[in-house]
């Protein structure tokens, strides 16, 4: 009578596969065995090394079940190695429990034991230490995986807009040019546009920004974790813990805030301060200064104070400069000083200046303003087609009131958007029909004029900034620098 074997393989990780371990080398082991005992192997349990401890949990248990359930028609069940069998004592227990109670003999093919005391022993030293090298290469993986961290790279896989890739022997990771722009379009929409995360799947789908050649559409819980994901800022995580990196930020401060923001997550708004939204850039690292805006409780009340910093003003030998605003907003007017406008032909100057920039403006304004109104129009479709879902018990009220509110909270971001268009519109008509008066009024007004025109102002006339330690130096971008002092 032929004799019949269950097969049990298991490889652990690919430095066993290099060694000889292989899935494949393991089962023809088991043939060969199964072929010298006139026998043959019909039923084999693979463990890839690929496997999650999840999946390798689940094939161990199915494999045990199994030859429980059929041991009456089973010659033996076979391993490779002992330390292939069981990873731990307590499963070496369960297989001898088979042998002892089920009568199926446990068959290591290359290290062949005996069922008898002595032999078991043996088979359980085998075992422990087989443990033991387990354990103690769980310790080195962990420890190497927090030197990786404290380094500034990805504990494992890099997320998805970057690739792991392999330099002088160390693995490391880059931006992926065929991924990088998708993930910096989809915060821009959000953050600019205002899209919901559904919105955003489909608005690239439809822009041709595809999530993989097989899968055009990013999974909506892929995109929302991707919103959520500070490694794209220069972070990496690792045990909960957010560590600064050295991979390249696909996202600087200001769009990560603007994101926070708009899912509720963050109260201040640092776009919205004057020195804020990539007006200054580092003179140390060339990334963007961020502002920010607290409360500190003083004897007097609640004070609010706002202080400025690099967005990598954490990482390991930048300098740590932080400023007030009034520090920098006492440069800023000193800088101003320095420009005149006296003579007619310079203050004609000023007013085409003016002009042309009202003109670049208002084109774009009236751009957006069209997208704006065609959003609106879409969300007053939907929620009439909602509405009639919901009057024909097409759909549950859960999930009726579920989708109206995500069609009101888009609503109410366009709407914001309409009132922000408005508002600059209004500052940019101000500034421009006063052109010729700028630096005067600018001079002499600059205390009472509000955050965002400022903001506009500095633009106009220097363009943009970079801090240089503490000093703020003009990049000298427009051509209103002409009318500065010499």
């Amino acid at each position: 009578m032929t004799k019949r074997y269950i097969g049990f393989a298991r490889v652990s990780s690919r430095e066993q596969e290099r060694e000889g371990f292989s899935l494949d080398v393991q089962e023809e082991a088991f043939e060969f065995y199964a072929k010298r005992e006139k026998g043959v192997v019909d039923k084999v349990f693979r463990i890839a090394e690929t496997a999650t401890k999840t999946e390798q949990r689940k094939i161990f248990r199915e494999a045990i079940d199994f030859a429980k359930r059929n041991a009456a028609d089973y010659d033996g069940m076979l391993f490779y190695k002992i330390d292939r069998a069981a990873r731990n004592i307590k499963d070496l227990i369960l297989l001898e429990e088979i042998e002892e109670k089920y009568g199926l003999p446990f068959i290591s093919v290359t290290q062949p034991v005996e069922n008898t005391p002595t032999g078991r022993m043996i088979r359980r030293t085998l075992a422990t230490m087989g443990a033991f090298q387990t354990e103690q290469q769980s310790l080195d993986i962990r420890s190497g995986i927090a030197k990786r961290v404290a380094i500034g790279w990805f504990p494992s896989r890099c997320p998805y807009g970057y690739r792991n890739v392999r330099k002088n022997g160390r693995a490391t990771a880059e931006v992926y040019p065929e991924n990088a722009p998708k993930v910096k379009r989809a915060f821009e929409l959000r953050a600019f546009d205002g899209l919901l995360v559904e919105e955003i799947v489909e608005r690239l789908y439809e822009e041709g920004l595809f999530y993989a050649p097989s899968k055009p559409r990013f999974p909506v819980t892929k995109m929302f974790a991707i919103m959520h994901d500070l490694s794209y800022t220069g972070f990496v995580k690792h045990k909960g813990q957010w560590h600064p990196g050295l991979h390249e930020p696909l996202i600087d401060k200001v769009t990560w805030d603007l994101v926070r923001v708009s899912f509720g997550e963050q109260r201040y708004r640092s776009h919205e301060l004057v020195f804020a939204s990539e007006l200054i850039r580092c003179g140390f690292c060339g990334h963007p200064i961020t502002g920010e805006e607290k409360e500190k409780e003083t004897k007097a009340g609640p004070k609010s104070y706002i202080y400025y910093r690099c967005a990598r003003y954490q990482r390991p030998g930048h300098p740590r400069v932080r400023l007030r605003e009034m520090e920098l907003d006492l440069q800023a007017r000193q800088l101003i000083a320095g420009f005149k406008a006296e003579r007619p032909e310079r203050r004609q100057l000023i007013f085409n200046i003016g002009l042309a920039r009202l003109e670049h403006e208002r084109s774009n304004s009236e751009i957006r303003a069209e997208e704006v109104k065609r959003q609106l129009s879409l969300i007053e479709g939907q929620r009439d087609e909602l509405l009639n879902l919901r009057l024909a018990k097409a759909i549950p009220d859960d999930r009726f009131e579920s989708k109206q509110a995500e069609l009101l909270e888009r609503e109410a971001l366009i709407r914001r958007q309409v009132q922000a268009m408005d508002e600059l519109r209004s500052q940019n008509n101000t500034l421009a029909a006063r052109a010729p008066e700028v630096f005067r009024l600018v001079q002499e007004n600059w205390e009472t004029i509000d955050r965002s025109a400022k903001h506009e102002i500095l633009k106009l006339l220097f363009g943009r900034f970079v801090l240089d330690d503490r000093t703020l130096v003009p990049g000298n971008e427009t051509p209103l620098e002409l009318f500065r002092a010499g």
